[in-house]
């Protein structure tokens, strides 16, 4: 069996789709192995859970500036021979050198069908425009925020009278399923980019599962 990819995820909170990975990576036939969860902030939720599950995990110090905490980042992901990373909810911009350097080795799950409603409140701004379908991407990032040739994508529908709240549930589940799924194809090396299109080894280019995650009764 080929070497599972040593994959780090960054999180500042709760760490809800780090979590899904960990449990994902439990099974030794997954290809990728959690071996460090980095934090933005010293009280996220997410570094208890990733140390319950034996994974170093620690904040990462950025009183000193963007340039310090990335150079901790890089020594941390170095120390433990990080070949992968995964954004989790990770509320910093990387700078571009730090992405050039990552390049095709970094992945982002957003709460939006980019490129609509990059950026925050995405479910309040979802709502407000009316859209019928709302959902989640996975993405190789660039510079720019919530930028990148994009892999794979969840839709779930917007429901008559949803709130905010009732709509970010739903794409949260379809992203604790997605994820996984698109972390395996990348660290299997099914998935690369041409001229900033995803492109799969795999001639069907899905991730598998259906596109719709979640639909109403009787839908």
């Amino acid at each position: 069996m080929a070497a599972r990819r040593r994959t780090a995820v960054l999180i500042s909170g709760r760490g809800s789709n780090m979590a899904a990975l960990i449990d994902a990576a439990a099974s030794e036939a997954y290809p990728a192995e959690i071996a460090l969860v980095l934090s933005s902030r010293a009280g996220a939720a997410g570094l208890d859970r990733a140390r319950e599950a034996g994974i170093p995990a620690a904040a990462i110090d950025y009183s000193g500036g963007q340039a310090s905490g990335e150079a901790a980042i890089e020594a941390a992901l170095a120390e433990h021979k990080i070949e992968l990373i995964c954004l989790a909810g990770f509320m910093r911009l990387l700078s571009p050198d730090f992405v050039d350097r990552w390049r095709d080795r970094v992945i982002n799950i957003h709460p939006s069908l980019l490129p609509a409603f990059a950026g925050v409140n995405t479910h309040h701004r979802a709502l407000d425009a009316g859209v019928k379908l709302h959902g989640c991407t996975v993405h190789f990032v660039r510079a720019a925020m919530d930028n990148g040739p994009i892999i794979a994508q969840a839709a779930v529908p917007v429901l008559e009278g949803d709130t905010p709240e009732a709509l970010a549930a739903r794409v949260l589940a379809a992203e604790h399923l997605l994820y996984p799924k698109v972390l395996a194809q990348v660290a299997a090396e099914r998935v690369r980019v041409v001229n900033e299109i995803c492109v799969f080894s795999d001639r069907r280019r899905e991730i598998g599962g259906p596109t719709l995650l979640y639909s109403p009764p009787g839908l």
